[in-house]
Order: structure tokens, then sequence, then C-alpha cells
């Protein structure tokens, strides 16, 4: 058979792109095969589900080998593998019409007389409860490719990590920063009736738009450069992973590379995001930041924000040296590390940042809000601090609950603190730590007692044993902490005055940590 298009790509006077329609459709093709994630996990299996995750395209083929040739097998090798396929089979399943689109607007090409290779991908992805499928371009991770510079990711390690940071709890207006191919708009279903999405990249928009085409959720896309789209307006919930790769002020790739220098664009996300949200509206960045000699990196994100007004909470999951960061981007691009381009562009990257006195980047997620207004001024409330600890559940209602717990503590006083009641959080468990008795050769010694939380992000902290017997006597309809503190100072012979002063900066920072509650946020 000799494929023939007869069909001239148009596009609907209310789409961006043709792909739009072509998107509207398929979804429907792909709920009737079950290409889903339940069910691409159903005919795989577990074993070679986790090969498909983990890039290993040879393994995944091996198995559809094995397996009869259905419209799913079908629409495995030609989506995720991206395998040539026979066009008339391709266009049996999607439509003559779809395919013929496809290959028109440069989302799939002919090879030879009867073949056909997709160009794109088109993945299943859970999200926020709801079977949705993301639109974007082909990555490296199934078949050998080299990013362009106006490539669009799309569902990667990061953009996962903020989706499980944001909260999904009910709000107002929204805004997605630098949308790409729509993926935080998917984690906001069923949150909002009014997204707005912004992206400088046009095509990007275009994938977004596909993405989201019959996805359920209305959304207004927007084409311009950060915060210029939305000038003038403020929103209730901010979302942004931008182009945050710390290096020259150059674009190499228009996904990462912002064409500031070194850490610049977080910096104006964050100012520009504190600028543009309501008054208890809050953002949820992805960001990269400097280390560097004579400041904190703690101290250098912090000075982003505004000193009067707004809480942030900046979480450091994890800083690298500046061989290791340049090497990491310098493979995202897929390039071999050992060619004579990567040494070129290694050698002039870490010039810059030697010139530039950074000795490490740092990453994570920055979460702002606004605090409401107020008759006086309030003076920003501002923690960076690093969570290096491997945790599983979602980010999103933790910073929820984290702003919560600092409201209520910006309301406290030393009196008030003493005069409330607590308990400890359910769920969190208290270590005593023991060494084997060097001294002794024989038995154990005790070297710590600790507190950790068994859920969210795993804080732990070292208390001794005077604040363990004290927490341990707390009860939300009991005693308050200043009674039970005096107890415990007259039942043991210590010095109230000192054993006050430790338990409320104690208790501070277990509140602010969620390891201790205040009865008043109890529902």
């Amino acid at each position: 058979m000799i494929w023939k298009r007869t069909i001239r790509m148009t596009v609907s006077p209310q789409h961006r792109s043709p792909l739009t329609d072509v998107a509207r459709e398929v979804k429907k093709v792909f709920r009737e095969i079950g290409y889903t994630t339940p069910g691409i996990a159903d005919l795989l299996g577990p074993d070679y589900t986790q090969a498909m995750h983990t890039g290993q395209p040879a393994a995944v083929r091996y198995h559809l080998d094995t397996l009869p040739e259905t419209d799913l097998n079908l629409a495995l090798r030609a989506l995720v593998l991206r395998d040539e396929v026979r066009v008339d089979k391709l266009a049996s399943l999607f439509g003559e019409r779809n395919v013929a689109t496809l290959i028109d607007a440069g989302f799939a090409r002919l090879c030879g007389a009867d073949g056909v290779q997709m160009l794109i991908d088109i993945r299943p992805q859970l999200i926020a409860g709801r079977q949705q499928w993301v639109f974007s371009d082909a990555d490296a991770s199934m078949t050998q490719h080299v990013p362009g510079p106006d490539h669009v990711l799309g569902v990667g390690a990061a953009s996962l990590s903020l989706l499980q940071a944001t909260p999904v709890s009910p709000t107002g207006r929204v805004l997605d920063l630098g949308t790409g191919s729509g993926i935080q708009v998917l984690g906001q279903a069923g949150s909002t009736t009014s997204i707005t999405a912004t992206d400088i990249h046009p095509r990007a928009l275009d994938f977004a738009e596909a993405t989201l085409v019959d996805s359920g959720i209305p959304v207004e896309l927007l084409e311009g450069s950060w915060f210029d789209p939305v000038s003038g307006r403020d929103f209730d919930r901010i979302i942004a992973n931008p182009p945050f790769v710390v290096g020259p002020p150059e674009i190499g790739h228009v996904y990462r590379d912002s064409g500031m220098d070194l850490d610049g664009a977080t910096r104006l996300v964050v100012e520009q995001a504190c600028r543009h949200l309501a008054p208890g509206g809050t953002a949820h960045l992805l960001g990269a930041w400097v280390h560097s000699t004579g400041m904190s990196w703690q101290q250098r994100v912090a000075d982003w924000l505004p000193d009067e007004g707004f809480a942030a909470w900046i979480i450091q999951r994890d800083s690298v040296t500046p061989a290791q960061y340049v090497g990491t981007w310098l493979a995202d691009e897929s390039l071999d590390l050992r060619g004579p381009e990567a040494a070129e562009r290694t050698t002039a990257w870490l010039r810059h940042f030697d010139n530039a006195g950074v000795t490490g980047v740092g990453f994570g997620f920055i979460a702002i809000e606004r605090l409401p207004l107020a008759d006086g001024a309030v003076k920003s409330d501002i923690l960076a601090e690093d969570m290096p600890q491997f945790f599983e559940d979602p980010l999103g209602p933790e910073v929820t609950e984290y702003f919560s717990r600092i409201a209520w503590l910006r309301e406290q006083t030393r009196e008030s603190l003493l005069g409330s009641r607590y308990r400890i959080r359910p769920g969190v468990a208290l270590e005593d730590v023991h060494l084997a008795d060097a001294e002794e050769g024989m038995g154990f010694v005790p070297v710590a007692k600790r507190l950790t939380r068994t859920d969210g992000p795993r804080w732990t902290h070292d208390i001794d044993r005077h604040l363990a017997a004290v927490l341990s006597g707390l009860n939300p309809h009991g005693l308050n902490l200043e009674e039970t503190l005096g107890l415990y100072a007259v039942a043991n012979g210590v010095d109230e005055h000192s054993l006050y002063t430790g338990a409320i900066t104690a208790v501070v920072d277990l509140i602010r940590h969620g390891l201790v509650l205040p009865a008043d946020l109890i529902a």
C-alpha cells in the first residue's frame, strides 16, 4: 500500500494547533482500547511496566512481541517506543484524517511506502486522581534522541515533584507560569474554576492545548514572557516550574535556560510572584540557587522576598558541586561527557562559576504566602532549611498545614504559648538511641533521644529526657504547658526558669515541623 495524504491540515478557529482536534478524537480511542495507566500496567505486568518507566525499550519491545497484536499493543509501539508501524494500521486505529494531520503538522513522519513513525510523546498519566494524557515532544528515555532548542518537556521528575508539593485544596484564581505541556494545570483539576496558563514558547502552548482539551478543566492560555501576559492581575495560587538552570546568561534550550545569569530566573519568579499574589494567596515554585562564599544560601534566597507581609518556606532538597551540576545538565542534552563538545562546554561553564564565586548549587521548593491584609505591617516570616531525608507522602498538604501552624505561632506571646494546650502528633515516634560501649567493651550506652514523624516529611528532632517527659504529659484537654512544666519542675527539682525557656524554644520548633500540634488547630 502507498500512503497518500489527500487531507490538508486545518486548524479549528477556536484552537491554536491542529494537534488539538486530533487529541480530542484520539483520547476517545485511548479510553476504548485501554491506553491508560492501569490498562498499560495490566498488559505489561509489573516487571515490564517498570522497564518502561526506567527507559528500557528493548525489554518492553521483547514482551510486546510475545503478546497478541491488539490495538493497545500497536499504540504502545507507536506512542511509547515510537517504533515504525504500518500506516494503514495506525490509520485504522486513529482515523485516516488524524494520521494525515499528524504527518502534515510534523508530529509524525512517513517511512517508505507504508510505514509511519510518531515524533512526539503522548503518555497516559494519573494526575489528581484522573486519567489524563500528556502531549509533548519526544524525550530520550525510550529512543536515541537529542532534544532540540525548542523542545517541550513531558512528564519529568521535576514536574511530578512540583505536582506533589502543590496543594489541591479549593482556591480561587490559579496561575500556572511557564505551563509547558500543561501538567501543573492537570494537577489543579477540581480545585478551581479559573486557571490561567502562560508560556513564552508557542509550541509549548500548542502541546498544552492538546493535553487539556476534553480534560474537563477550563483554562486560559496566554503567550508571553514571564509575568507579562498577566500584568496588573493577581492570583490566589501561583504555580511555576521555570527554566531555572544555573549557568551563563545564554539560552540553549528554552525549557530549561532563562537567559539570565546564574540563579536570576528563580529570583525573578520569587520577586514577581509576590507582586501577583492576592492577600491570603500562595505560590508554589521549583527553583535553584547558588552557594557561594560570604553568604549562606538561606540568606541569599530569603533576600529575594519582601521584608514585610509574607511568609515563606524554602526547602532545599539537594545540593551538588559545580562539576556535578554541569555534568548533570550536559548529560540531559544527551551529550557524551567524554566528547570534545562536552569538554568545551564544561570548561566554559565551570570557568563562569569560578569567576562568580560559585561553590555549589542547591535545588528545591519555595512556598510563599501573602499574609492577609492587616492594619499594621507584619514582618515577613521566612524559614529556609534543608530537607534531605527520604519521604514518599505528598508535600502539598504539609505546605498548607505549615502555613496554618506558623500563622498560629505569629499570634502568640511567651505567656500565651505557656497557657496553651497541645498534643503530640499521632504517629510521632520516640526513639532511644544506644551505641556499643567502647570503654567497657560490652553492653550499650545511651547517646540520643529523638522524636521522629512517621508521616509527611519525616522530620526528626533530638530532645533531652526532661523535654521527653514534659511532652509525654501534654493533653489537648488537660493541663496547659505551663502547668505541665511546673509539675515536672517540682517533682524533679529542676529550675523552673531555665526549664520554661528551653521548653518554649523547643516546642516552637516542634510546632513548625508539626511534631507538636496546638489544641487550637486540632479539628
